[in-house]
C-alpha cells in the first residue's frame, strides 16, 4: 500500500455533473497551476486558481449505513498537516487525477469526518492502485477525502471506497452507529479528454484576498456545512474566533444520549466552522475553561463529537452554565487534515480565545 434515504436511488451520474458548478469559464488540455503566492496571509485566502470537478460515481454500502460519492479533477498540489508541521505534496509524474470521496449518513445527509477512508482502483480485475486517502478541506467542497492517483489510460475502472468506522464520539440518534467497517464498489469511466474539459480558471485579480471560493451546489450529495447559528439546538451563547476559525458556543439543558454525565449537568458545545463558507473544521484538540466570578467551574478537554442535531462539534458535560460566565478555548493541536490551496495557512496558529456567555 502506497501513501496516499438522503438519495432516492443512489447510482452513477453524468461525468460532467459538477464540472461547471463553480461558474468557471475556461477548459484546458494541459493545466499548470500558477506558483504558490509568496506572501500568503495566516488566514483563509482566495487561491491562485479554481478547478471544477466531475462526478465519477455514487453508491451505498451493503446494508445502507454509509453512502459514498466519488469525484475527480486535475491532479493538484495540496498540503499535509502533522501536528503543527505543514508539508506540500506536489503533482508527480504519472498522476492523472485528483480523486475525492465523500462519505455520509443516507438517513440525515450528515457528512462523516474521521471515518478512515481507503480507495482501491482496479481494471478488468487487475489492481491499479490502493491507498489510504487523506482527510481534506477545500473551499468549494469542504471536508472530504482525497489524493492524486495515476491510472492505466482511458477505460472503465472499479473504485472500491472503504471506511474503517467513525472514530468520533457519536451522540443522540447517532449513538452506536457508524462503528463498523464497510465499502462500496463504484464504476468510474475515465477518459483523459473528458478530464481535460473540466473547467479551470486562473484568478490573479483575487488571489491572496481575504475571501473564499463559493461552495459547490451538489444537488445529489450533501455538503459539510455546519449548521447556521439559528439552526443549532438549545441556546446559542456566543461566538469567538482563533486562527481564522469561527467557534459558535451553545448549551443544551442536558447532555445528549451517548454522553456520561450527572443528572443535573448541562452540555456545552463549540461548533467550529470556516469563515465565508461555514464548512465544518474537524480533528482538533480543544480545551476549555469555564469560569464564574473569577473561579474555574470546569477545566477540561472538549470531546470531538458527531450529533445529528449539532453536527460535528466539540463538547462536554458541565455543572451548569450561567449568564456572564467566561469561556476560554485553547487549541493545543490544530486540525489534522490536509488542505487545498487557500486553507493551508489558516487554522494553524490558534491562540487562546475567550467569549462571555
Amino acid at each position: 500500500m502506497k501513501r496516499r434515504d438522503y438519495l432516492a436511488g443512489v447510482g452513477a451520474v453524468g461525468a460532467a455533473g459538477l464540472a461547471g458548478c463553480t461558474g468557471l469559464i475556461e477548459t484546458r488540455s494541459v493545466v499548470t497551476a500558477p506558483p504558490v503566492l509568496e506572501d500568503r496571509p495566516d488566514a483563509v485566502y482566495f487561491p491562485t486558481h479554481v478547478e471544477g470537478m466531475s462526478m465519477a460515481g455514487m453508491g451505498k454500502s451493503e446494508g445502507g449505513e454509509y453512502a459514498f460519492g466519488l469525484m475527480y479533477s486535475y491532479p493538484h498540489r495540496f498540503w499535509n498537516v502533522n501536528g503543527r508541521s505543514v508539508s506540500r505534496t506536489d503533482v508527480e509524474d504519472g498522476d492523472d487525477v485528483h480523486l475525492m470521496a465523500t462519505v455520509w449518513d443516507p438517513e440525515t445527509g450528515t457528512v462523516l469526518p474521521e471515518a478512515g477512508v481507503s480507495v482501491e482502483i482496479s481494471r478488468d480485475g487487475d489492481l491499479v492502485s490502493q491507498e489510504v486517502i487523506y482527510p481534506m478541506l477545500s473551499q468549494p467542497m469542504g471536508f472530504h477525502y482525497g489524493a492524486n492517483f495515476g491510472l492505466d489510460g482511458d477505460g472503465e475502472y472499479t473504485v472500491t471506497v472503504s471506511v474503517g468506522g467513525v472514530s468520533t464520539r457519536r451522540t443522540g440518534a447517532f449513538e452506536g452507529r457508524f462503528a463498523d467497517p464497510a465499502s462500496a464498489d463504484l464504476a468510474f469511466d475515465y477518459a483523459r479528454s473528458a478530464r481535460d474539459e473540466i473547467a479551470y480558471e486562473n484568478t490573479p485579480d483575487r488571489a491572496g484576498s481575504a475571501a473564499a471560493v463559493d461552495p459547490m451546489e451538489m444537488e445529489m450529495m450533501p455538503d459539510s456545512v455546519a449548521p447556521a447559528e439559528g439552526d443549532l439546538p438549545g441556546d446559542v451563547l456566543g461566538t469567538t474566533t482563533t486562527g481564522d476559525a469561527v467557534f459558535v458556543v451553545g448549551r443544551l439543558p442536558s447532555p445528549p444520549a451517548g454522553v456520561d454525565a450527572s443528572e443535573d449537568a448541562s452540555y456545552l458545545y463549540a461548533s467550529a466552522r470556516t469563515p465565508y463558507n461555514r464548512m465544518v473544521i474537524p480533528a482538533m484538540a480543544v480545551e476549555a475553561t469555564l469560569a464564574r466570578d473569577g473561579e474555574a467551574v470546569f477545566e477540561r478537554g472538549l470531546v470531538r463529537t458527531l450529533d445529528p442535531e449539532i453536527g460535528y462539534h466539540y463538547g462536554a458535560a458541565v455543572p451548569g452554565v450561567e449568564s456572564g460566565d467566561e469561556l476560554a478555548l485553547r487549541v493545543p493541536t490544530p486540525p489534522q487534515v490536509a488542505r487545498h490551496e487557500g486553507y493551508e495557512t489558516a487554522f494553524l496558529e490558534m491562540p487562546p480565545a475567550e467569549v462571555t456567555l
